[in-house]
């Protein structure tokens, strides 16, 4: 975020000093407005420019085994350009990399999941997917765990079978 806030100054300055130099080219004859106007512009586009590409960024920092599975879109009045065209601000990634099963549930995979989102920091919560049954159960509170490796008492809830969600993380 700090070097966000550095490129977003410096491209202010550097939209400050073209005004300048376009100013000295043309026998100082543009307003005095123009300078300010060209920094504030230049910040405004830096800014934008940083919401636009912070989700295509972060995705191809993800370790190896890890999977985005879901995206969330937004809109918002106070920026009328994506009401045309709309950006990422959150994306939930799976992590199938390190899924755990075990021999007396097959069906049964324990993943990780990371929930992303532009302003906020990266949240993990495992998760234990029925593959069979197409279903899931969030651990986030801890589990525990029978003799026989199973979970006991999980809070299932039913999922699609397309659900991208499950999908990767059946696959594994």
């Amino acid at each position: 975020m700090f070097i966000e806030l550095i490129a977003t100054i410096f491209a202010g300055i550097a939209c400050a000093g073209l005004a300048m130099v376009l100013n000295i080219l043309t026998g100082r004859r543009l307003p005095k407005w123009v300078m300010p106007i060209a920094a504030g512009a230049g910040m405004l586009g830096m800014t934008i420019s940083n919401e636009y590409t912070w989700y295509d960024r972060t995705a191809a920092e993800l370790p190896e085994g890890i999977t985005v599975a879901q995206t969330v879109e937004e809109q918002g009045w106070l920026r009328p350009w994506t009401q045309i065209w709309p950006y990422t601000k959150r994306f939930v990634a799976v992590d199938s990399g390190t899924a755990r099963t075990n021999d007396a549930q097959p069906d049964q995979r324990l993943v990780d999941l990371y929930f992303f989102g532009r302003w906020s920091p990266v949240d993990r919560a495992p998760m234990l997917f029925d593959c069979a049954n197409t279903r899931s159960a969030l651990l986030i509170d801890g589990a525990q765990f029978a003799d026989d490796g199973s979970v006991i008492n999980p809070e299932w809830q039913s999922m699609e079978a397309d659900d991208p969600v499950f999908a990767i993380a059946c696959m594994s």
